[in-house]
């Protein structure tokens, strides 16, 4: 049913919930973006994050139709602002997923941009990595020790004899 689609097959969702991706790991404050999401009135808030993403190529720019060279960037690092797999919603938003069939996260974003439905960015820029990704999954694994008092504020390993 892709991400989306199973939103439609729990009958009791609430008026407001929140949902996440299960390869994220972030220190977003899930009560506070809860909030936010409710006072802003939209029917979605999506947490976004700004990633760069590094071009591992000189880039070239030409003009028209004669393909002259006029601008050379070597290896740029480019800016986006990302989905970070969490999400706050309005029970409203079910209006926008059809019954039955796979629904996913990009074709619920493209419908509610095309039916101008009000859904909002969070822009967050604590800790997030996507360890679905295999270079962020060992990005996590090598700062275990300094990211895990920010990711589980209770967590006390247990003590070695």
């Amino acid at each position: 049913m892709s991400t989306m689609g199973p939103l439609r097959l729990i009958d009791d969702l609430p008026g407001h919930f929140l949902v996440m991706n299960g390869d994220v790991l972030t220190d977003i404050n899930y009560g506070q973006f809860y909030q936010s999401h409710i006072e802003s009135g939209a029917i979605g808030t999506i947490a976004t994050y700004k990633r760069q993403t590094k071009i591992d190529f000189g880039v070239l720019n030409f003009s028209g139709q004669t393909h002259r060279i006029c601008e050379f960037i070597e290896k740029p690092i480019e800016h986006f602002c990302v989905s970070m797999g969490v999400y706050a919603f309005s029970r409203d938003i079910l209006d926008f997923i059809p019954e039955g069939r796979p629904f996913g996260f990009d074709d619920l974003m493209l419908k509610l941009i095309a039916e101008e439905g009000d859904v909002r960015a969070h822009p967050f820029d604590g800790y997030w990595l996507d360890i679905g990704r295999p270079d962020d999954y060992d990005k996590a694994n090598n700062e275990l020790d300094t990211i895990i008092d920010r990711l589980l504020p209770e967590y006390r390993p247990a003590e070695t004899c």
